[in-house]
């Protein structure tokens, strides 16, 4: 009986299937540009040939552990490709559920690394913001812009303080939604800052982010400071769960881009860019879902729901569905 073939390595998968990657790439890369009428008939009845090609490429490399970056691709490919064959034979709604479904939590997947710094240097921020105002009350002001606080300042009573927690009616109501809008606005400027700016190497992504953090931790501080920082934590995480998650993730899709520009590989910086920003771009697109859905807990939700433990209960809600969504969906390329 001969012997058994050796297993299929790294180099082997590659020298061996590396040539239809980049064919089916090629496809995929016109097809996005012009629209699936700019094939041909021999490049239409190859595109799905392909497509299963890099399927099977896909499985292997999974079995033998291909590095991380090749995997990745591979699965960008793949996910690519399935939307180039399937996608024209479904409504905009299924196109949208499959990209929620799937492909946008593996891209949270993809870009975890990147996510968890722009997540570390954020909660950085929120903690210099708090031992800063902590330290001293009047650096307050030069953190944080008197439009966003809106007489919520050192100087304001208890009374004026939890107001802008729980409203009430009238122009308290008023100011708080307000209050409520402008936040909102902000961290989705922030958000939208962090992406288009990403490729200036990154850096203004620190900036961004560091100083988002360190506004909401001068607030944090102020309303721990007069025995309101439950209620004033309730009050932010509801909505805050999902839409610090968006800013986080637009924050790891400019890092990911500045990453391509500074460690272009064995490709120009360009081509690396340009590789790196379809999957960036898919990434903020999925971005838009949770800033909707935090608008709509900020506008609805939390105007409604003044108990605070019933809104911490709803902000760990949100927090193990966002979890779930994002390590369990999207398994299956």
């Amino acid at each position: 009986m001969p012997p058994a073939a050796p297993p299929l390595r790294s180099v082997a998968l590659r020298r061996e299937r590396e040539r239809s990657w980049r064919d089916l790439e090629a496809l995929l890369a016109r097809v996005e540009a012009s629209g699936i009428r700019s094939l041909d008939p021999d490049q239409l009845a190859r595109l799905p040939v392909l497509y299963r090609s890099a399927l099977s490429s896909l499985g292997v490399a999974r079995t033998i552990s291909l590095d991380r970056n090749a995997l990745a691709y591979l699965e960008s490919l793949a996910a690519r490709a399935y939307f180039c064959v399937y996608a024209p034979r479904m409504g905009l709604p299924s196109v949208v559920a499959v990209f929620l479904r799937s492909r946008f939590p593996r891209l949270v997947r993809r870009f975890g690394p990147h996510l968890l710094l722009a997540a570390g240097i954020l909660l950085l921020g929120v903690l210099a913001g708090f031992l800063l105002v902590r330290a001293d009350p009047d650096r307050f002001y030069g953190i944080v812009d008197p439009a966003m606080a809106q007489d919520r300042t050192p100087a304001s009573t208890d009374e004026q303080l939890r107001g802008a927690l729980y409203g009430g009616g009238g122009e308290k109501a008023s100011a708080l939604g307000a209050f409520a809008t402008f936040l909102f606005t902000h961290n989705t400027r922030v958000g939208l800052l962090c992406f288009t700016l990403g490729f200036l190497a990154g850096v203004p992504v620190f900036f961004l982010m560091f100083s988002n953090g360190l506004v909401l931790g001068a607030f944090a501080a102020l309303y721990a400071s007069r025995g309101l920082a439950f209620e004033f934590w309730a009050w932010v995480l509801p909505h805050g769960v999902a839409e610090l998650t968006a800013v986080a993730l637009c924050g790891a899709g400019g890092l990911a881009l500045g990453e391509a520009v500074v460690f272009p590989g064995t490709r120009t910086r360009l081509a690396n860019l340009a590789r790196v920003g379809r999957e960036a771009g898919a990434l903020f697109a999925g971005t838009v879902a949770l800033f909707l859905f935090a608008g709509l807990v900020e506008g609805i939700f939390r105007q409604a729901v003044h108990d605070p433990a019933i809104r911490t209960g709803a902000a760990l809600l949100s927090a193990g569905a966002l979890a779930a969504w994002f390590r369990l969906r999207g398994e299956a390329p």
